[in-house]
């Protein structure tokens, strides 16, 4: 069993704070338990001896507010874990996003769905960890300590079966917590896989509909399913055994102290107020270690999902493959590059070991359309992808005479090949990132896509309610509208004709040339004719790169 995953209390400060708190807690919880168990002690033996009740009142006054300070430690644990775990999984989500984004091109060993899990339903298992396992721990860490040496203060023979006995429950649970994280292990695989083919199933929805299969795919998912169920099932039966073992062991220790106390009351050789004493703190003795025991189950998917998280982490940090082209990013080593306009020398850019740009350049200046051309494959989209930072590159890259770092998009606008449009108005998907521009610029920026929609008409999600070339001309809006609105200097385009007829596609060429005719630079990638013969000049990508 992993009680602690030491990275997580090493790398959150979140975490550090709850551990400090929980700390504190856990005094005030045992202080809480022995006044009770005192107090409790001393009025019943004090009342059987013939105490009145006029001198019983303060000690029931102790009673109630001691079991009133341990209500409250209790609540307040059950407020710092909850908070607890909400700041560590923010911390954690933006480590890892931050993290992702820096590795565009995907981490090794780490598919979309097992990071979208990851991302969604692994972290939020953080919330049984820090609001029912980590409690218990620490308290088990900080009260039962104080706990035995009280009792081997009242009576040094209980105290001794304490120390022996109580290190034998923490043995059944590394044997239960080796088997629970192997199978939760195998859980956390499985809801991976299942995922996984969901995902897939959905992505190929129209393909598997349009050739017959998604029948077969239903069988899938269904087996995919009942595995994650049976090893759920799993999880919960060696749950349900482990917790009934914690429960027998524990249950065997407090008797063995009871019978020793009872038989040496019966007999005389001990103290009334001692032997209840001892009698109340002995099942507390336990307490905090058998919910340990029960609460690991149900944190045991956070810890396993902190710490694919963490290797997640690691992975993104691991050298790329240099090779001849990762062991540089796009930067300029020139010395001194031309004032104005893009400039690109030597671009070299691979996915896995196929190369598809070795050495490409060019320059473009303000005021100029370049069309790039090029069968699929040959790197159009690659070309974009690296410009934008999508795509590991080496060479050197200038905008305006200044080093252009990847990730650097301030001064860039673009339009997928897809268009990507949500639930809303057509304003509202071109405007998107730029709600607070002029609204003028909305109205030029439908007028130069050659949008000719009601601004005000509503799409369902991804952009329902249009046809492909409505959609894809207003994503080609909100693209010219966002270099309007933050004064952009290049504008991507992306196939933004593929799904226009050829008149549309005639006045698009136009209108791209009016907008750079305003000095900016227009790079769009094309199979189209009209868009070729609108542009100043045209770089068929199979021609120019080797």
């Amino acid at each position: 069993m992993k009680p602690l995953d030491p990275r997580l209390i090493r790398r959150s400060r979140s975490a550090r704070a709850f551990l400090v708190a929980g700390g504190a807690l856990a005094f005030v919880q045992a202080g809480a338990i022995i006044a009770f168990a005192w107090t409790l002690a001393t009025l019943v033996t004090g009342l059987i001896d013939g105490m009145r009740m006029p001198h019983a009142w303060p000690l029931l006054g102790m009673l109630v507010a001691a079991a009133s300070v341990r209500a409250l430690a209790a609540w307040a644990w059950d407020l710092v874990g909850s908070s607890g775990a909400m700041r560590v999984k923010a911390e954690l989500r933006t480590e890892l996003l931050t993290a992702l984004e820096s590795r565009p091109t995907g981490v090794p060993g780490f598919p979309t769905a097992r990071v979208a899990t990851l991302l969604g339903a692994g972290l939020d298992a953080l919330d049984d960890y820090f609001g029912t396992y980590l409690p218990q721990l620490v308290l088990t860490v900080i009260a039962t300590p104080v706990l035995i040496v009280t009792v081997w203060i009242a009576d040094p023979l209980s105290g001794l079966v304490l120390v022996i006995v109580l290190p034998l429950i923490p043995i059944f649970m590394a044997l239960i917590g080796m088997a629970t994280e192997a199978v939760q292990r195998r859980q956390w695989q499985s809801l991976a896989s299942l995922s996984r083919g969901f995902l897939e199933v959905v992505g190929g929805i129209s393909t598997l509909v349009a050739f017959g299969r998604a029948d077969r795919q239903a069988a899938r998912i269904r087996t995919v399913t009942d595995d994650y169920r049976a090893r759920t099932m799993k999880v919960l039966r060696i749950t349900f055994l482990s917790g009934f073992t914690l429960e027998f062991a524990a249950s065997l220790s407090v008797a063995l102290v009871a019978v020793s106390i009872g038989l040496r009351l019966v007999g005389g050789d001990m103290a009334l107020v001692a032997g209840l004493l001892v009698l109340v703190l002995a099942p507390e003795v336990f307490l905090p270690l058998r919910n340990v025991g029960a609460a690991f189950h149900a944190s045991a998917a956070g810890v396993t999902a902190s710490s694919d998280a963490f290797d997640l982490l690691a992975a993104t940090r691991e050298p790329r493959d240099s090779g001849a082209f990762g062991a540089e990013r796009i930067a300029s080593t020139t010395a001194g590059p031309p004032a104005d306009g893009l400039v690109i020398v030597g671009l070299t850019l691979r996915r896995g070991e196929r190369v598809v740009l070795d050495g490409f350049g060019l320059e473009a200046r303000p005021g100029e359309v370049v069309a790039i051309t090029g069968e699929s494959g040959s790197g159009k989209s690659s070309l974009f992808a690296a410009l934008l930072g999508f795509a590991d590159a080496a060479g050197d890259i200038t905008l305006d005479g200044r080093r252009f770092e990847p990730f650097d998009r301030s001064a860039i606008a673009w339009a997928g090949q897809t268009p990507a449009l949500l639930a809303g108005t057509i304003a509202t998907n071109v405007r998107l990132g730029d709600e607070g521009a002029d609204l003028a610029l909305l109205a030029r920026a439908l007028d130069l896509a050659d949008v000719e929609l009601d601004p005000e008409r509503a799409l369902g999600p991804g952009g329902a309610g249009l046809s492909g070339g409505q959609a894809q001309r207003v994503a080609t809006a909100r693209a010219i509208h966002r270099l309007l609105a933050r004064d952009g200097r290049l504008l991507l385009l992306d196939e933004p004709a593929s799904a226009q007829d050829e008149d549309r596609e005639l006045r698009l060429g136009r209108r791209l040339r009016e907008l750079a005719a305003d000095g900016r630079i227009v790079l769009v990638t094309t199979h189209r004719t009209a868009i070729v013969e609108s542009a100043d000049r045209c770089i068929d990508l199979a021609v120019t790169h080797v």
